[in-house]
């Protein structure tokens, strides 16, 4: 996915074997991603990896992913904080919002998710097919809100222990004072998807 870069991504990509999809002009990740997954869904195809274009995410772990798949999940998330996974410095505000988000998630879905801002995922047939039509759009959102989404599906969540490099190219999309604004803005939108989903629970038990 070439989210209207204006370098020579797509060029590059395609030379090196990609079927590459470019977008007119910057949408977010949230949108490319959705886009892909479309993609993915018209060509039918069985699975879906979602990988940073910065180079921390390491290819490598793609066969971990792939492994829990196989083993029955229909979503696998690359973990950099799980039992297993190599030393990842965060900053501190970072790290806050990390744990208080999986905080909150795990609350909400009663799982044991140890890294819910993950970008490093895989997804089967099926949760592909619910995330081309409702991928959220919003930073952050794109995936702490999928976990919700696939876990209100039914869908099984796996954990698996991966390593970060340090970033290669780009920049943070987020920094300081707009990163906490972030955080705060997503803890909102989680409380009100969980009372929303509480009161709808409780009037279908009526």
């Amino acid at each position: 996915m070439d989210d209207g870069s204006s370098d020579s991504t797509s060029e590059i990509a395609s030379c090196g074997g990609a079927s590459v999809l470019r977008l007119p002009y910057n949408l977010g990740v949230g949108a490319a991603v959705r886009t892909g997954l479309r993609y993915a869904v018209d060509c039918d195809y069985d699975r879906v990896v979602i990988v940073d274009a910065d180079g921390q995410h390491d290819a490598a772990g793609i066969a971990s992913l792939f492994g829990v798949l196989d083993s029955g999940a229909d979503v696998a998330v690359g973990s950099r904080f799980g039992v297993g996974s190599p030393d990842y410095e965060v900053s501190a505000l970072r790290r806050a919002g990390m744990r208080t988000l999986a905080m909150v998630v795990n609350r909400i879905t009663r799982l044991r998710l140890s890294d819910v801002t993950s970008g490093f995922r895989a997804f089967d047939r099926n949760a592909v097919g619910l995330l081309a039509t409702e991928y959220p759009a919003e930073f952050l959102a794109d995936t702490v809100e999928v976990l919700l989404k696939c876990h209100a599906a039914g869908f099984s969540i796996v954990e698996v222990p991966i390593a970060m490099r340090p970033r290669s190219e780009g920049v943070a999309s987020s920094r300081s004072f707009k990163l906490g604004m972030n955080y705060l803005r997503l803890l909102i939108g989680i409380g009100s998807w969980g009372w929303r989903r509480s009161m709808r629970n409780r009037k279908e038990a009526r």
